[in-house]
């Protein structure tokens, strides 16, 4: 198993301001899936990825990855967030090189990784380029490059695609499932939209502050929006939304 996570339990604040944002989060993540984890705002989403990518440890409970316990940060896991947050001073080979700063490797080596994984994300022409002379879209594959330029098996992803626009989006998308099924990755995505989850998991994680649900997604890939079993899946989840709406009301 890749990622366990085994009555995790987060709060924030301490006092009367103490509040609850996840509670008993229990969830075993395998070599090689893709998971994408939806809810409303608030309901803990971005902060179940960060106690993943080992960069919140201020938590109750257990997380494991390959069966050794998450301390901190480390080279197994990418992560990539909704801001590319990339250095406007740098090139994109120099923020994606920012990555390989600590590893013991010659400046050569260093530089065919670089080369090599914006190639793979179709920047080749762009290696000298700065953050403002790109797209959006361009500087997410920047993002996307630079956490996986150490080769780690888990890539960690918070809402990376919702600030592009419909078109860039898919193609993300696209580019997104390629790399998982190549690479053998472990995917973790959160996601507000529904219709992106289903499109790319193979499991839906319905969060709100504990699992409320995990819906499979048995479709093969390519999925194609309008297939009436692809309709089907994504109104499953959407009624669960609207059972909690309902039950809060």
């Amino acid at each position: 198993m890749s990622l366990s996570i085994q009555h995790l339990r987060k709060t924030f604040g301490s006092g009367a301001g103490r509040r609850l944002i996840l509670d008993d989060i229990g969830l075993e993540i395998g070599n090689g899936e893709f998971v994408a984890i939806v809810g409303r705002s608030g309901c803990g989403k971005s902060t179940l990825l960060r106690i993943l990518a080992g960069l919140d440890r201020d938590y109750e409970g257990r997380l494991l990855h390959d069966g050794v316990a998450v301390n901190g940060t480390d080279l197994r896991r990418g992560v990539v967030f909704q801001d590319h947050r990339l250095y406007p001073w740098l090139t994109v080979a120099e923020n994606v090189a920012l990555a390989l700063a600590e590893l013991p490797l010659p400046a050569a080596e260093k530089r065919a990784r670089v080369v090599e994984r914006l190639t793979k994300l179709g920047l080749k022409d762009y290696i000298d380029a700065y953050p403002k002379a790109i797209s959006g879209g361009m500087a997410q594959r920047v993002a996307i490059a630079r956490a996986l330029v150490n080769r780690p098996p888990v890539l960690l992803l918070d809402e990376p695609f919702s600030a592009l626009d419909a078109i860039t989006r898919g193609r993300l998308q696209q580019e997104l499932l390629a790399l998982w099924r190549d690479e053998g990755l472990t995917v973790v995505i959160v996601t507000h939209d529904i219709e992106e989850a289903v499109l790319l998991a193979q499991r839906v994680v319905v969060l709100d502050q504990s699992v409320k649900r995990i819906q499979p997604i048995d479709l093969p890939h390519p999925r194609r929006r309008g297939d009436p079993a692809f309709g089907a899946a994504h109104d499953r989840l959407l009624a669960e939304f609207h059972d909690d709406l309902a039950r809060a009301a």
